[in-house]
This record gives C-alpha cells, sequence and structure tokens, in this order.
C-alpha cells in the first residue's frame, strides 16, 4: 500500500491503536525549557514517578532568561526561579541540561538540529508549539501542554489522534530577495491561521528542494501559523550532509543502518493525500503583515487591502486595523517603524544573520531605531564572529545581544513598548505578543536589515539595486 512520508513515520511509531479513539504514539526525542516543564516534573515528584527515559530527553533555558549579561544572577524572580527549577530537576532525573552561559545553550528548537538531537524519521515534542522546525529533517515535531509533558516524561508515549495529510508544492524560481520567510507568509497569507487545522503538511516542490537547511527550518516552523499541526520535508542529501557529525547523530555502522530507514522517508509517487495545493514561485516577492495575525500579510510593494477582499467579519478587521492603526488601501512602503528585532527559533540562525548583514553592509543603523539582534545559540553566536558579521554589525551601529527566545514573545526582558512598531522576523504577530500594546509587523531578515537602516518599512530590492549598482 502507497504511503506518504506522513504515514511512513506516524504508523511506525504507534504503540497501539485504540478504537475510534486515538493512538498510543511513541516519542523518539522530547525536548524541555524552563517555561512548561516545572508543573509536569512536580506532577512526577508528587506521583513518586521517574523520567523513563532520560537519555531521550534534553533541557535548555531560552524562554524567560535575559539576552545581556547573562553571567550574572538573573534579576527577575519567576525567571530565576524556572531555571533553578529546571537545573535542579534535570539533574535529579539525570537529563541533560544546558543553561545560559552553556557552550550548547540556546533556543531549544535552534540547538536540536545542531547536536544531532534531530535526525529524519524521528518523533519529536516539547512543550512549545514551534516544536514543527523539527519537520524540516523528515521528523514529526510538534508541540504539547504541560500535561502530555508529564506524560512523555512518564511514559515516553503521548496519546494523539492521527491527522489528515496536506502537501503543498512550489515550483519554479524564486524572486529576488525572497527568502523562506517569505515563502511561509505568502502560504499562510493563502491559506489563512485557519485554512490547515487537523492537517499535517508536507512541503514539496523544487522551491523547498532547493532551499538550505535552515531555510526549511523557518517554512516548517511557521506550519503551525496556519493551523496545521505540523509540517515536515523529506529528507536528502541536504538533510544528511547537515547532520551527519554532530554529537547525537549515529556514527559507524550506526549511521549506516539509519541511512538504510532514512533513504525510505519518502512519499511514494501514488500516495494520496486528504489535501493538495499548488502555488507558483514566480508569485511571491518579499512579504510583511500589516495586521494581528500571521495571515495578515502582502506582498511588501501592495496596500493594505479592504475588508471585502480580505473576506470574513468586517468588525474584526476593523479591530485589527485600529490596533495597528493602519487604514485599509494605505501602503506599506515608508511606514516608520521603531524597533528592529532579528532572532526568535523562526530566524535565528547564522544564515538569517548573514543575509541581515548583506543588506546592512557600509550602511548605519537608522537613528530612530533600536535593534535587538538575537543569536538562536552560542554556536550561531560563534559563528557571527568567525565570519566577521559582528564587525559588520559594530561598523554600522548594531550591537549583538546573547542567545535566547528574547522579543519573539512578551516573557523576558526584551518587550516593545506600547504603541511602538517592531519589524520582526519572529513568529506572532498577535496584539501584545512583543509587549503589552506592541505593533509587530513579520517579515525576512532582508526587509528587517532595510528598515533597521532606514528607519521606516523598505523594500530590501530597492538597496539590494543601490548595492549592485
Amino acid at each position: 500500500m502507497s504511503k506518504t512520508l506522513f504515514d511512513k513515520v506516524w504508523d511506525s511509531h504507534v504503540v497501539k491503536r485504540i478504537e475510534n479513539g486515538p493512538d498510543v504514539f511513541f516519542i523518539d526525542r522530547h525536548l524541555v525549557h524552563e517555561v512548561t516543564s516545572p508543573v509536569a516534573f512536580l506532577g512526577l515528584k508528587n506521583r513518586n514517578i521517574k523520567v523513563l527515559y532520560p537519555e531521550r530527553t534534553f533541557a535548555t533555558a531560552d524562554h524567560n532568561t535575559p539576552t545581556r549579561n547573562q553571567h550574572l544572577p538573573v534579576k527577575d524572580k519567576l525567571s530565576a526561579n524556572q531555571l533553578r527549577a529546571l537545573e535542579e530537576n534535570a539533574t535529579q532525573h539525570g537529563i541533560p541540561y544546558w543553561g545560559l552561559g552553556h557552550e550548547k545553550n540556546g533556543i531549544v528548537h535552534v540547538i536540536g538540529p545542531e547536536n544531532g538531537i534531530t535526525v529524519p524519521g524521528a518523533t519529536i515534542v516539547c512543550g512549545d508549539s514551534h516544536t514543527s522546525t523539527h519537520g524540516a529533517f523528515g521528523a514529526i515535531a510538534f508541540g504539547i501542554g504541560t500535561s502530555e509533558v508529564e506524560m512523555v516524561l512518564s511514559t515516553q508515549c503521548i496519546m494523539q489522534p492521527k491527522p489528515k495529510s496536506m502537501r503543498i508544492t512550489i515550483d519554479g524560481a524564486l524572486n529576488a530577495a525572497v527568502t523562506p520567510k517569505d515563502v511561509a507568509l505568502y502560504i499562510i497569507s493563502k491559506l489563512t491561521t485557519s485554512g490547515a487545522t487537523g492537517y499535517f503538511v508536507e512541503y514539496a516542490g523544487e522551491v523547498f528542494r532547493n532551499m538550505s537547511m535552515e531555510g526549511r527550518m523557518t517554512v516548517c516552523n511557521l506550519s503551525i501559523e496556519m493551523g496545521a499541526r505540523g509540517g515536515m520535508i523529506a529528507p536528502d542529501e541536504k538533510t544528511y550532509n547537515y547532520i551527519q557529525g554532530r554529537e547525537y547523530t549515529p556514527e559507524g555502522t550506526a549511521w549506516d543502518k539509519a541511512m538504510t530507514y532514512w533513504d525510505t522517508l519518502y512519499s511514494d509517487s501514488d500516495a494520496t493525500f486528504d489535501k493538495e495545493i499548488t502555488f507558483s514561485a514566480s508569485d511571491i516577492e518579499p512579504m510583511i503583515t500589516y495586521g494581528t495575525n500571521p495571515g495578515m500579510g502582502i506582498g511588501i510593494s501592495n496596500g493594505i487591502p479592504t475588508a471585502e477582499a480580505v473576506g470574513g467579519g468586517a468588525a474584526t478587521y476593523e479591530k485589527s486595523l485600529n490596533y495597528m492603526d493602519f487604514n485599509e488601501g494605505e501602503a506599506m512602503i515608508g511606514k516608520p517603524i521603531d524597533f528592529v528585532f532579528l532572532g526568535s527559533c523562526t530566524n535565528g540562525r547564522i544564515e538569517d544573520f548573514r543575509a541581515f548583514a548583506s543588506i546592512i553592509k557600509g550602511r548605519k543603523k537608522a537613528d530612530n531605531v533600536t535593534a535587538w539582534l538575537v543569536p538562536g545559540s552560542h554556536r550561531v553566536e560563534e559563528a557571527i564572529k568567525e565570519e566577521g558579521i559582528l564587525d559588520i554589525l559594530h561598523e554600522s551601529g548594531f550591537e549583538l545581544r546573547e542567545p535566547g527566545c528574547s522579543a519573539c514573545l512578551a516573557m523576558n526582558d526584551d518587550k516593545i513598548p506600547a504603541g511602538k512598531y517592531a519589524v520582526s522576523t519572529s513568529n506572532r504577530n498577535f496584539e501584545g505578543r512583543q509587549g503589552p500594546g506592541a505593533r509587530t509587523l513579520l517579515a525576512s531578515p532582508l526587509v528587517a536589515a532595510a528598515a533597521a537602516v532606514t528607519g521606516k518599512v523598505t523594500d530590501p530590492r530597492e538597496l539590494m539595486e543601490l548595492q549592485e549598482a
């Protein structure tokens, strides 16, 4: 029987099927952080049970952490307590723990692939919605709630109904300055934030095959912003080259054995999906959001659409534009901005900093802009230094912060002030997501860089043309 990539990985991890109910589903890798794990560990303590497979569990501090002066004691009491609890719980149960300052520390969805924890065909969960990132390697990865974190810690299994399957295919060549972030925002703008609800998405076609692994991670990261349970891309030579030789990746005969399995991880040619969607690469341009959900995105050269053109409730649309202080029909280009955030599990990798640097090189940060540039891990931070990117940042008037989730979410010190506009490379632009009253414009590292040096929403293609002239 022909199967999709998703079917192959899912079915091989089902421990038991419950008639008219969920599957008992085995989890290969469990990633934990300081925010969603304390209550789960407390549940284990109250029941006097241990973590079943500590070697399959990995802990890092990232969400509620400062991105400056990490060598000093954490001032915020809540954050300090959460960090202490994670370290104590990890130590008690024999779980690898990478706290602030550790060379392996960073955002959970950045360090997983960096350390070879993420491999094709694996099942991966974390108490974080953007766990879908790891699907870029041909893994099934999704976020879980605190009670489910406890379930996985104690049994290495989870109760899950099998989602439906969707394939999104994009062929053709991408236009200039169109990045994986733009591809993802384009898809979400077409499907809306609920268009993939109940589905696991496979991304296929020339565009995704040509993407780097980091680009694929960005796309899969944003899968849940259109309602999907997760996203995945079939592994290929790029995948194997990326993971080979990393700490937790199989070696020697174990690698050969794994490759025998990994080479089967693709959708059969006659496999059937519950839903098929196709887009053309040539239709995508650099994107930017104008509203209060990731689906409210447009090509940067376009004006803000009317409520009639968007569809849905006019009252809700009006509320969103009122929050942003935008109007129907207005151009996005030229709108003044206050903050730029480069980072997060969506765009905090070295490739993203390379892109940012390519725009700002030889230019200066705009005086009206506060820029927070936050690497996704210490390894990204080291690469920024080794590749000379830090010098470019400093010469242009930018400074680099320390790894963490930072301004992606209002859970640490890096909050955008009320009423201020932030061009952000993160994943969500909900009301208050980056701080109470903050206004977020989601965009790629290229668009963020263009805004950072001009002080307003700017098409990066304009700056790229000047560089080439």
